[in-house]
């Protein structure tokens, strides 16, 4: 597998940091993610740089490769937990504290410094809170460049930066600086993200630079074991294969430090359990070097795209990703969907808003069936401000009777944006042309009762004809 599982010494607080570290490395995990704390290679230290020195060899000896976290709680201020942030009146102390940590990441040889924006104070307006959150990171980038030490900036619920697509934003606004990256929580996903992990891992793909691996409910900040919440595991990993992930994806289970070894003994289990298969073909499809090569192209000549797009199914191929379950590719897609709508996800991080509009519609106006899937799959790349030019071309697929169109049209873009009257037509549409429920983004969400209305006047025709019904429409009734 491309990405290396890891765990996190936030949640072996208990433990001396080289106890932690060889009980990690014992139980088959290949990375940790090392939170710098008073008791874990305090960045505060006068020996810092013999302690980083000595980590580093250790780390080596284990065949442990690293990320730098900084969500120590009390390190900064004994009084306040995490404080002072990148929003604070005061920001130098966590300034400076970052810059210490890109200093330990590049002696470790670390792959990333992770960190978030911090909680806005209750007396300060949006505006300020951005310029502050703005003027940090810039000041931390200086550091980075000078290391090239990438930051990985983390959404965290109830942050001033709580999503990803405000991420995204900043870095866009920044102009896309090369050491800036995403740290991406998959259980922040299921908290507070408008889709679910897999889809956010699709949307950062390019950018990733730190993955944390946990379980959470819908709503609840609460870092769960795996299976304690609603974390779909094994589509997640499966994302972070798809999108070719290389880095670190480490458990992030700060509150379990009281059992530490048991839990990461039961994750490392679980995780196991839900990898996708090594020897899968579509695992080495999508991670393709043409693949990786066109990425390359579209982020430094836009306009490449116009002739990479049609290319993708010749040289990638065109297998359905799970050809067992999904022989047609309708529920999870095919290998050039996945390779276009990550050729769409470095477009949408290049071009600027109209031009990006502009692009896409030309894309799926020109393109034949795949290439439109391959829009269509996309759509969940597109800007806030895009969303409009989104939907029109979800109408146009639901307008058509290619099945695979609207499969790829009722995604997860459509689950979130769709009118609630054209997302119902679509539905009763999936029912009369045969592409299963499945392939619909958040049917159990959106199902209401004049949906149910529709799907039960649709099996009585088919019963009154003497045609058999979907199984999927009496499902529904059945469930609902």
């Amino acid at each position: 597998m491309s990405f290396a599982l890891g765990y996190g010494t936030n949640g072996f607080a208990n433990h001396r940091l080289d106890d932690a570290l060889r009980i990690i490395a014992d139980l088959g995990y290949t990375s940790v993610a090392l939170t710098l704390d008073h008791h874990h290679l305090d960045p505060y230290a006068s020996d810092v740089a013999a302690e980083t020195a000595r980590v580093a060899g250790l780390l080596s000896s284990l065949g442990l490769r690293c990320v730098v976290e900084t969500g120590a709680r009390y390190l900064l201020d004994p009084l306040r937990k995490h404080h002072p942030t990148l929003v604070s009146s005061v920001t130098d102390v966590r300034i400076d504290f970052l810059h210490r940590a890109i200093r330990i990441a590049a002696d470790l040889g670390a792959d990333a410094v992770s960190y978030w924006s911090g909680i806005k104070p209750s007396d300060v307006d949006d505006a300020t809170a951005h310029e502050r959150m703005r003027g940090g990171v810039e000041k931390v980038l200086v550091e980075a460049d000078r290391r090239q030490v990438k930051i990985g900036l983390e959404p965290e619920p109830g942050m001033y930066v709580q999503h990803l697509a405000q991420a995204l934003a900043l870095r866009a606004e920044l102009g896309n600086p090369e050491m800036f990256g995403i740290t991406l929580d998959v259980g922040h996903c299921v908290a507070v993200e408008p889709v679910n992990a897999a889809e956010c891992v699709r949307q950062a793909a390019g950018l990733l630079v730190n993955v944390q691996l946990d379980d959470m409910r819908p709503g609840v900040h609460e870092h769960l074991e795996f299976g304690e919440g609603e974390l779909d595991l094994p589509g997640t990993l499966a994302a972070l294969a798809e999108v070719g992930y290389t880095g670190v994806a480490a458990v992030e289970l700060p509150r379990h430090s009281h059992a530490a070894p048991d839990v990461a003994r039961r994750a490392i289990a679980a995780l196991t359990a839900a990898m996708p298969n090594p020897d899968s073909e579509w695992v080495g499809q999508v991670d393709h070097p043409w693949l990786v090569d066109a990425e390359r192209r579209v982020r430094t000549e836009p306009a490449a795209i116009r002739a990479l797009f049609p290319a993708v199914g010749r040289k990638v191929g065109r297998d359905p990703l799970r050809p067992e379950t999904d022989p047609q590719g309708l529920v999870h897609g095919t290998v050039d969907d996945l390779a276009r709508t990550r050729l769409l996800a470095v477009l949408a991080d290049v071009l600027p808003q109209v031009e990006l509009v502009e692009e896409i519609t030309e894309l799926y106006r020109y393109g034949d069936d795949a290439e439109r899937r391959g829009v269509l799959r996309g759509l969940p790349a597109l800007p806030p401000q895009a969303v409009k030019a989104g939907l029109e071309l979800v109408q146009d697929a639901l307008r058509t009777n290619d099945i695979r169109l609207v499969a790829a049209a009722l995604g997860s873009f459509a689950g979130e944006h769709l009118d609630q009257h054209s997302w119902r037509h679509g539905v009763l549409k999936c029912l009369f042309v045969g592409v299963p429920l499945a392939a619909v983004a958040d049917v159990d969400r959106r199902t209401d009762t004049e949906l149910l209305r529709m799907i039960a006047d649709y099996a009585d025709e088919r019963r009154a004809a003497g045609r058999e019904v979907p199984a999927d429409a009496v499902r529904m009734l059945e469930v609902n």
